[in-house]
């Protein structure tokens, strides 16, 4: 089913606060927090019951798990939910179980069967070989349990209609597939692969190229860019660690979780401008990692000189690129009066301011 399912939310973990916290600390936090979602509940039952924890700040989460799966589900808390979309292009890494044999209306374990057919005459071999060409860009037809919306329409919506829809294929990065076990009809697989990848269609694709069919019969998220199953909390782990108050030192700070984007600095007057949405010319700006080579068109991070992120950028798609432009960092801060001034007034705009004014 999609992460947009319905799961009965537990009204005793919604509507037990933490007692003895201040307000203003629980809305005082932010950042991302790598949370171990159970089976049985969507992504959005996570966030709504961590509303009911945090009483305070605003929560979101960046990555939907199917209501059956488990592992890793990133959670945004209070500004941290500004930055969703720049967190959806991390990669994931799976350990999934394949059931070769049987289809499925979901293509997974919770939908009807609907087809079954023997395994018997597959061996290792094939099974491996098989497995290893879905490895690398491949095309994946979205399933209908899914919140891919077509016609600005979810198709798991048509689904439950009893409804089919055209769809078109779409091309996929698996980055790596592993077998890990073989267990008669049951596959264990290591997969890593970037975002819009559906493991269960994965599935059903492998157990079609073998002639038999399949489905996704179990799924863990092990791993969501830097965040790990190894240290995911539980919704539990949470409330204990609310009620000693250190609930904070779980939370990943937005600069760290943005790290893979490069970071630009401005000076103190620059920043203000920065934290009321203006646009920061070129000339204004001094890249922390090198020169602004390559940046073109790029999300960036704005700091200040002291190093806090205060908004998220994009650099204009001219003019900050070697390629298109002669001047060098120090030459674009300095300004210009030699014919090329239009380009040096080139701005980085502002996407999302990070810090309150």
């Amino acid at each position: 089913m999609a992460g947009d399912g319905t799961t009965a939310v537990h009204p005793e973990v919604l509507n037990t606060p933490v007692m003895g916290l201040g307000q203003a600390g629980l809305g005082a936090m932010e950042g991302v927090l790598n949370v171990n979602k159970e089976s049985g509940w969507t992504s959005h039952d996570v966030v709504a019951k961590l509303r009911g924890l945090l009483r305070g700040p605003k929560v979101g989460h960046a990555g939907t798990l199917d209501p059956a799966a488990t592992g890793v589900l990133p959670v945004l808390v209070g500004r941290g939910t500004r930055i969703a979309e720049y967190l959806l292009e991390w990669d994931k890494e799976y350990r999934a179980v394949l059931r070769l044999g049987e289809t499925t209306d979901t293509q997974d374990a919770t939908g009807t069967v609907l087809t079954v057919r023997p395994t018997d005459g597959l061996t290792e071999a094939v099974i491996r070989s098989t497995i290893a060409r879905f490895q690398g860009r491949v095309k994946q037809l979205p399933p209908m349990y899914s919140a891919v919306k077509v016609g600005g329409v979810p198709l798991y919506r048509a689904a439950r209609a009893g409804r089919r829809v055209e769809r078109d294929l779409r091309e996929v990065s698996v980055h790596a597939i592993e077998v890990l076990s073989i267990a008669g009809r049951d596959i264990s697989l290591r997969v890593c692969c970037a975002k819009g990848t559906y493991v269960r269609t994965l599935c059903a694709d492998i157990g079609e190229a073998l002639g038999v069919g399949g489905h996704l019969l179990a799924l863990e998220r092990r791993r969501v860019g830097p965040l790990a199953i190894e240290r995911a909390l539980t919704i539990e782990d949470i409330r204990a660690r609310l009620l000693l108050g250190k609930l904070s030192e779980d939370l990943i700070p937005l600069d760290q979780a943005l790290a893979w984007l490069p970071a630009l600095e401005v000076d103190e007057a620059t920043a203000v401008r920065v934290l009321h949405g203006v646009p920061v010319p070129l000339r204004a700006i001094r890249a922390t990692g090198g020169g602004l080579e390559g940046l073109a068109g790029r999300p960036v991070r704005l700091k200040d000189r002291t190093g806090r992120l205060l908004a998220l950028g994009r650099v204009p798609a001219e003019g900050a690129d070697a390629s298109a432009s002669p001047w060098t960092a120090g030459q674009l801060r300095q300004g210009a009066s030699d014919g090329r001034a239009k380009e040096a007034d080139q701005a980085v705009a502002i996407l999302k301011v990070l810090v309150e004014v």
